[in-house]
Formats: structure tokens, C-alpha cells, sequence
């Protein structure tokens, strides 16, 4: 395999990358290998892996896994029971509820060096749970075999606008060396003040990043103001915007990629549900399903055929050892009948209706990510869903749903880092509720801000 974009990113791909993965104990290379191979099956072929590799899941997981192999017997199943889509449908869907409750036995008996990872609870369920090694590889390998689709891959510069402040601990900072020999630049997406807006700006426009990775709502809010500021971002010559972990609406990709002077490939995934999806350069919304089988269920966890809306459960084919098998993942979608023109052998997914959330603004005048409060949540046991509304600069009023972990001098650690994050004393009030309702689409809005369009919210369309 050999990366296009001179000598400095096939020094990447070839040395730096693979001894990266290697010290890390991940079998990327191996994987991405399978994958691309995969991608030029035909579907019939495609399809018989997808099962073969379940079936040695479920025997792996019957063998290994205690809450597994319970639950298969307490539903009368033998792993020879469940072969193909019909046989994966008699299984139990796996909510977050299920993983909380039973994590130490949906750990394998003979399984290697686990992590432990959560989610930031832009769901409203945050959650902790375990990962391997596999899987952690599996994810990094989807990736490479995305950006490879659209020729670009690690090495070629790349900005990283993400949900991550950027600190000085020794962790953050050898974070750091490792993305700039990766040729990687991160900046902060919690914070988005007019100074550091300019900031990001020139940074495109430098002409160093031929890749950007961002959240949906925070490049549309900085392709509003180069329009404003009069900035041309194409001169900055990025071949492809790549936007994950929100909604990515029809304006925002418009705007996007009329002011950057490239196409935006839309992703869906999570820390929790894994890397689900991507889109071709011919725009279609691909499931990575040699790695991840996706099924649409009704609410009794029925599947639904290709066209209807449901939510979207996931099996992790590289997650044995901390399975996650039919995982309802709180997102709602549809499969497609049609086969993409691109003629890779994947599935694709028709509709998509994830996380959806307003920005948050603060009492300076910052408009910060919605990852800046949900993130905070992840210190914080025993919250099962939680909506935030904001109501002012220094007010906000949260519903959780809890466990028995949770108590209620907690209340007065989210006050305290709030505050923190949003540099001034805040009033929160707390409500606790059984159930969070859905809104009519089968989704959750986590975030409600009624001042985010005041402050030219992330999510406002542009009259």
C-alpha cells in the first residue's frame, strides 16, 4: 500500500503510521488490508463474509462471554442458531442500560488489554464501557480506508477541528508531537469567539492542510464568517472536508463546500456504536458492513426492510472481547434498496437522523460546541439521559434520568465545571425524571439553547 502526496505522507504510510499501530498493539494494517480487499467483492461474496465473520463472532461470544452466552440460553439459542439475518434477529438488542448494568460480563473470559472509553453523552446517555485493542485498530483501518477512497490518507496535512481542548499535560502534549509527525494539526471546536474564528481562518487559508476533519455545524459557522470577513478558502487548496459526529444538513454541506471549493464526505459513527458508515466520492452513504452489521428495528427490536425508518442497531464484528452485539444505538435511519455507482459491495444507508443539538452561549459572547457541557458529563457517574436547556448566559435547567451511582452533590461538580468551561458563575437547576420523551422523529435533542441564534447559532440556516 503506498500513499499518494509526495515523499513526507508516504513516509507516514510506510514507517511512522505502521510503527505507530505496532507499538500500540493494533493489527490496523491487517484489517485495512481485509477491508480494501473487501471493496472489491462482488455483493454475493461480500455478504457471505459478513456472515461468516458473525458466525465466528457468536461462537467466540457463547464460548467466552458470560452475559452473552446467558442470554442466548435464557432465548433457547445455540450459536448454530444464529445464521444470517434471520438467526441475528432472534438475539436480544443490547442497550446502554444493559451495558452499564452488565459490563464485567459482557468482558470475555480469555480477553486481552481492555480499555476504558466513553462517550460525551451527546446521545444524552452517557456511557462507559470497555474497548479492545481489535476494535480500537478496526476503527483507525475504516478510517484509512475512507480517506483512501477520496485519495487522500495519514500524512497528507490535515486540520482536526474537534471537541478536544487543547492543553499542557504531558499527555495532551506527547498527543501532540504524535500528530505533528502524523502531519496533523488539532484545534479546539469547544470555543468559537470572533479572534479565534480568524484564527481557524488563516489557518486554512495557509495553504498547510489539504484534509479538514470537523463537526458538521462548526465548519458551516466558519464558512459563514470567511464569507463575512470577504476570505476566499479555496486558495487554502483542501481537496476534502470530512464532517462527522452531528447531522450534516443539506445548507450546511451547500455553504461548505461552495466556500472551501471541495466536496464534504459526510461520516456517522460513535465512541460507543463504532465507525457505522461513510460517504463515496459518489455520494453514497456507505455501512462498513465487513466490520459492522446494521439492522433497522422497529421498538420491539423487530427488522425492518430496506426504506423504512427505525433505529439503528449495530453489531461490532471486531468487538468480541467487549461485545457490542445488536447495540441499540438511540439514532433513528433507514437502509437503502440501491446499490451506489461507485460499485463497492456495501450497503447503504438511505436516511440518517442522529444527534441534533443547539450550540451554547456564553456570558462573553463565545459560542462553544455543545461538546463543552456533554464532554464535562463524562466525570460524572450514574447519569443514565440527560437534556440541557439554556435559558441565559448564566442559567440552565438539566433533566437527568439516574442511577443509584448518581448523588446529589454531583449537582454542585457539573455547577463547578461549567462554570469553569464557560468562565463564569452559572445557575443550574436539576430535574429528575423517570424517562426522557423523544421528539416526534424517534430522536433526542439534547441540547436546547433559546439564545444560540443570538448568537448566529451553529445550527441556524442563513436567511
Amino acid at each position: 500500500m503506498n500513499a499518494g502526496g509526495g515523499f513526507y505522507p508516504r513516509l507516514v504510510w510506510n514507517v511512522f503510521f505502521p510503527l505507530h499501530e505496532w507499538v500500540k498493539g493494533h493489527p490496523t494494517y491487517r484489517l485495512l488490508r481485509e477491508m480494501e480487499a473487501a471493496d472489491h467483492l462482488t455483493f454475493p461474496e461480500r455478504e457471505r463474509l459478513t456472515w461468516d465473520k458473525l458466525r465466528a463472532f457468536i461462537d467466540y461470544c457463547y464460548a467466552h462471554v458470560p452475559y452473552v452466552r446467558a442470554r442466548m440460553q435464557e432465548a433457547g439459542l445455540k450459536p448454530s442458531d444464529v445464521e444470517g439475518p434471520a438467526g441475528l434477529a432472534r438475539l436480544p438488542v443490547l442497550t446502554k442500560a444493559d451495558v452499564r448494568k452488565h459490563r464485567a460480563s459482557l468482558r470475555s473470559e480469555i480477553a486481552g488489554s481492555l480499555a476504558s472509553s466513553s462517550t460525551g453523552g451527546s446521545t444524552g446517555e452517557p456511557l462507559l464501557f470497555d474497548i479492545s485493542k481489535e476494535r480500537i485498530a478496526s476503527r483507525v483501518a475504516c478510517r484509512q480506508r475512507v480517506s483512501r477512497w477520496w485519495g487522500l490518507s495519514v500524512g497528507v496535512p490535515e486540520l482536526a477541528i474537534w471537541g478536544s481542548p487543547v492543553e499542557a499535560s504531558r499527555q495532551d502534549l506527547l498527543r501532540h508531537l504524535r500528530d505533528r509527525l502524523m502531519a496533523t494539526r488539532l484545534l479546539s471546536a469547544y470555543e468559537m469567539t470572533e479572534p479565534v474564528i480568524s484564527r481557524y481562518l488563516d489557518a486554512i487559508e495557509s495553504g498547510r492542510s489539504r484534509q479538514i476533519f470537523a463537526y458538521p455545524s462548526t465548519m458551516y459557522l466558519l464558512c459563514l464568517h470567511a464569507r463575512k470577513q470577504g476570505r476566499d478558502l479555496r486558495r487554502g487548496g483542501v481537496k476534502a472536508v470530512f464532517v462527522t459526529g452531528e447531522v450534516l444538513y443539506p445548507y450546511q454541506r451547500q455553504l461548505i463546500a461552495e466556500t472551501m471549493g471541495c466536496p464534504v464526505a459526510d461520516g456517522y459513527g460513535g465512541r460507543d456504536s463504532g465507525f457505522i458508515a461513510h460517504e463515496c466520492p459518489e455520494g453514497g452513504m456507505h455501512v462498513m458492513a465487513d466490520a459492522v452489521i446494521v439492522e433497522i428495528v422497529d421498538s420491539l427490536g423487530r427488522p425492518l426492510p430496506a426504506g423504512e425508518t427505525g433505529e439503528i442497531v449495530v453489531t461490532d464484528l471486531h468487538s468480541r472481547e467487549a461485545p457490542f452485539l445488536r447495540y441499540a444505538t438511540g439514532d433513528v435511519g433507514a437502509l437503502s434498496a440501491r446499490r451506489c455507482p461507485c460499485g463497492r459491495p456495501l450497503p447503504l444507508l438511505e436516511k440518517l437522523e442522529g444527534r441534533s443539538n443547539d450550540a451554547v452561549l456564553a456570558a462573553d459572547g463565545r459560542l462553544l460546541h455543545p461538546s463543552s457541557l456533554l464532554s464535562v458529563l463524562r466525570e460524572i457517574e450514574g447519569i443514565e439521559q440527560v437534556r440541557i436547556y439554556q435559558r441565559r448566559t448564566d442559567g440552565f435547567h438539566v433533566q437527568l434520568v439516574s442511577n443509584g451511582k448518581f448523588r446529589r452533590e454531583f449537582e454542585d461538580r457539573i455547577r463547578e465545571l461549567w462554570s469553569k468551561r464557560l468562565r463564569s458563575p452559572l445557575q443550574v437547576t436539576f430535574e429528575y425524571l423517570a424517562e426522557l420523551p423523544r421528539e416526534r422523529s424517534g430522536k433526542f435533542r439534547h441540547i436546547v439553547s433559546e439564545l444560540a441564534a443570538a448568537g448566529a447559532g451553529l445550527r441556524g440556516k442563513p436567511e
